[in-house]
């Protein structure tokens, strides 16, 4: 935006002026080089400026602007802010993609003027407790009456670019989301093949490169758990005339050379999409758009900025692994893990539907000695804790307009007659940390999000409470998820980005997998034995399938108490009954277990589960430090099926025979062929053993029971 002198800033990076760019300035043990410039609004580019942090490198030259690290190198024309890419290298394989148009890489429909320069920094976001330090591009230009401002987001040795959009003013009559063309010509598929529909789509980002012979890969994934339990679709595609493709997740590789990119929509799934263009991207050969910013021309507002969706895009070289790294490694950069506090094994009693009926302070102090016994990190006090009552509460209750009831999240006097202090205390104790659950107040979009807010932060300042669960969130419109997520930023920042927020995915529309993911993990799913949807091999496989493209370790996975409610699974082959509780919470490992049980309800035999889950803490943090991939078949109650967590020369296997006749199987992993491997049993029934991967990358492995498990240690010999 114009300054008071009508000037255009130039900024490297947001701290104090030098009075030189060759002074440097020591940070919190961060060198970095500091340009201030400032240029007439009238030109496009300053003739020289450099900003370097470790392996990354902006420069702006000669309306060239060059982003890079280690990994990935990406060149744009500058062109007044409206970037037009020039081509991309894959800096590991040395690979550069050269682009074929001269097009910007976003647009929107309705808005063709010259774009006008109004800014441009460079700046480094330095480290916190749960945001990995990285640099950031910040330009902003004006475009007719629209200010666009687009963040770009370089991280360290990492082979992925992002970026975010923001806008304000006015955006003209255009629509950026029309229900009639959606309906009537997006749906036609001859209309889409025509490239008719281009200037009618609000473009994200744009990538156009030579060649035919292109196969695309599109992951579409779901939420509202409660009612589904596909949770995700994986579809090959040969590239030809130009269509639509729905999905978050874009792999695209080149057949003549084996190279490929991939792009990722960082925004909720698409049934949950705010604003959704019935697609994710629209392609063609080596053409290919990410469309829909989730937001329409209306919801713009003059004077405040309002983010869109945001897009990232990768490299990476050959085969499927370099792929699912290349997207692992960006997802890994966008929340810092911290072992005491990310990796857990929570406790939750929902899961034995005893709902509020016993949530008080004796019953939990009791909970907790029993925890203890089971190895328990986390325990996490769902709803009843508070004053007010949920429709959920054995006694009837509202979400509705809760801040009418000042004393609503107000810890129940009657249940917690000296509030939560004696819990933390017996938490303290045991080395249990105490969570909390919380639904914001859905009413007038989330008007009183700062209240919520408030309250999250008290509980923090007044008991030590850092991990809540944000369940019951409808994001139907853009104002209800700006205010959520301004609640949730709130929070990160009162609490020093300490907060580990747990977001609920079961219902409704919510920010899913890949959307807000900085903030903490996910709860996944609500499986109940009452009610007979609770099935290990359901679990496993939803696990099993998520982990390829979302973290296994951002996800928790419940285990339930399977001695209850015997009688609704009488002769079914796959009853809970019919497992050890062991390979129960086997199932979870690769995630963060979840214990969705009460204590209090289990019988004695299963408290010797502790000395697995004691042991299974001494390896999970190096286990999640991994990047997790599944292996094997598909978990159907009958597989050989597992997962592997894979570091440099070493990781682990963990590896489930179901109900099968099969005591030996062949599994293919992510082991180079030829590679000679040591395998340690850790816990579950496997023996020690060496072997050497085969051509196929496949390696032998035995259980002697049906439905059994081991987890491995393994490293790489040679």
């Amino acid at each position: 935006m114009p300054n008071e002198d009508n000037q255009a800033v130039i900024v490297f990076p947001k701290v104090r002026r030098q009075k030189s760019q060759k002074n440097a300035m020591r940070h919190k043990n961060l060198f970095f080089s500091i340009l201030f410039i400032t240029i007439s609004a009238h030109a496009s580019y300053c003739n020289n400026t450099d900003f370097r942090y470790l392996d990354c490198i902006v420069e702006l030259k000669n309306d060239v602007l060059t982003v890079e690290n280690s990994k990935i190198e990406r060149i744009f024309t500058f062109n007044n802010g409206h970037l037009i890419t020039t081509s991309i290298t894959n800096k590991e394989s040395g690979f550069q993609w050269n682009t074929t148009d001269d097009a910007p890489d976003m647009s929107l429909p309705g808005i063709t003027g010259k774009p006008v320069l109004e800014s441009f920094r460079t700046y480094l976001v330095e480290q916190t407790l749960s945001k990995e330090a990285h640099v950031e591009v910040e330009i902003t230009y004006k475009a007719d009456q629209l200010f666009v401002k687009r963040i770009i987001r370089l991280y360290p040795d990492c082979p992925a670019i992002g970026f975010d959009f923001y806008f304000k003013g006015n955006a003209g009559k255009a629509k950026w989301h029309d229900q009639s063309f959606i309906h009537e010509s997006l749906s036609d598929v001859r209309f889409v093949a025509s490239k008719k529909a281009r200037p009618r789509i609000p473009v994200m980002e744009k990538l156009s490169l030579p060649g035919k012979h292109w196969t695309y890969r599109v992951v579409d994934l779901y939420e509202m758990t409660d009612h589904l339990n596909d949770l995700i679709t994986v579809h090959d595609y040969q590239a030809y005339n130009e269509r639509l493709y729905r999905g978050n997740i874009f792999f695209a590789r080149n057949r003549e050379n084996d190279e490929g990119l991939f792009l990722l929509k960082e925004a909720p799934s698409p049934n949950a999409q705010l604003k959704y263009l019935s697609g994710d991207y629209l392609a063609s050969f080596g053409e290919i758009r990410m469309i829909g910013f989730g937001i329409d021309s209306l919801d713009i507002d003059p004077a405040v900025w309002t983010p869109g969706y945001s897009a990232v895009t990768g490299v990476f070289s050959r085969d499927e692994y370099s792929s699912l790294k290349s997207l692992r490694t960006y997802q890994d950069k966008l929340r810092k893990r911290v072992e005491r506090r990310d990796d857990m094994v929570m406790m939750n009693t929902w899961g034995d539907r005893g709902r509020d009926g016993r949530i008080n302070e004796k019953y939990i102090m009791e909970e907790l000695e029993l925890c203890s016994r089971l190895g328990i990190s986390h325990f996490q006090i769902d709803d009843g804790w508070q004053t007010g009552k949920s429709p959920a509460s054995i006694q009837g209750g509202s979400f509705d307009n809760i801040w009418e009831k000042n004393d609503y999240w107000i810890p129940d006097k009657t249940n917690f007659p000296s509030g939560f202090t004696p819990i933390m205390e017996k938490g303290k104790e045991h080395g249990i940390e105490i969570c909390l659950w919380f639904n914001p107040s859905y009413t007038d979009n989330y008007a009183n999000w700062e209240k919520d807010a408030q309250v999250l932060i008290g509980l923090n300042k007044e008991y030590g409470i850092r991990t809540f669960k944000i369940d019951g969130l409808r994001i139907h419109d853009k104002l209800s998820e700006l205010r959520v997520d301004s609640l949730l930023k709130k929070v990160q920042k009162e609490l020093n980005d300490d907060a580990v927020i747990n977001l609920d995915v079961t219902a409704d529309k919510r920010f899913g997998y890949l959307y807000k993911s900085e903030h903490g993990n996910i709860f996944l799913e609500n499986r109940y034995s009452d009610f007979g949807s609770y099935y290990p091999y359901w679990s496993l496989r939803n696990l099993w399938k998520l982990s390829k493209y979302v973290p296994a370790q951002n996800l928790q996975i419940e285990f339930l108490n399977k001695w209850r409610n015997q009688d609704i699974y009488k002769n079914d082959t796959f009853a809970p009954e019919l497992y050890d509780f062991d390979y129960l919470f086997a199932i979870t490992m690769m995630s963060q277990p979840l214990a969705w049980m009460e204590a209090h309800n289990l019988p004695e035999e299963a408290f010797s589960i502790g000395e697995t889950i004691e042991k299974y803490r001494i390896f999970q943090n190096d286990i999640h430090n991994g990047l997790i991939l599944p292996v094997g078949e598909e978990p159907t109650g009958r597989s050989w099926t597992g997962f592997q967590s894979i570091q440099e020369n070493s990781g682990y296997f963990l590896i489930f025979r179901e109900s099968n006749d099969r005591r030996e199987y062949l599994m293919k992993t992510w082991i180079e062929p030829g590679s000679e491997v040591e395998l340690e049993s850790i816990l579950g029934e496997g023996d020690h053993f060496t072997a050497i991967i085969d051509a196929d990358g496949q390696i032998p492995f035995s259980l002697k029971d049906k439905n059994s498990y081991t987890l491995y240690k393994y490293k790489t010999i040679k």
